[in-house]
């Protein structure tokens, strides 16, 4: 995998990945990777779950989280934990940000990003 010490926000573009939802790959390497997304007001990251760990802080906005069983508000500054394999997804309330950080990288993703640019 590519490793960038130094990541120009600006040099990356967005990634439309679903309904009102985009994402920008920011650094990783095999064992870290850090994402920016960006939600509409609606818009969905559906529930879902994957081996890794994930932290993710929000940077604007607010959120609707579900993590497992348990539901939650979450706004500008807060952040949440995801353990590998439990299931989790967010309803933006209003426009909204938020920035994922996984261990390991997410090599799914870029296997995605890597067979849309074909």
């Amino acid at each position: 995998m590519t490793e960038k010490t130094f990541v120009l926000g600006e040099k990356i573009k967005w990634e439309n990945v679903g309904e009102g939802v985009q994402r920008r790959i920011l650094g990783y390497d095999d064992q870290l990777m850090m994402i920016a997304v960006q939600f509409q007001k609606g818009s969905i990251g559906y529930v879902h779950k994957h081996p890794h760990r994930q932290v993710t802080y929000i940077e604007s906005g607010s959120f609707e989280v579900k993590i497992g069983k348990d539901t939650q508000t979450l706004r500008k500054g807060d952040c949440y934990f995801i353990p590998p394999n439990i299931e989790h997804g967010v309803v933006a309330l209003e426009e909204s940000s938020l920035v994922d950080v996984f261990t390991p990288c997410r090599e799914d993703i870029l296997a995605a990003k890597k067979s849309k640019a074909k």
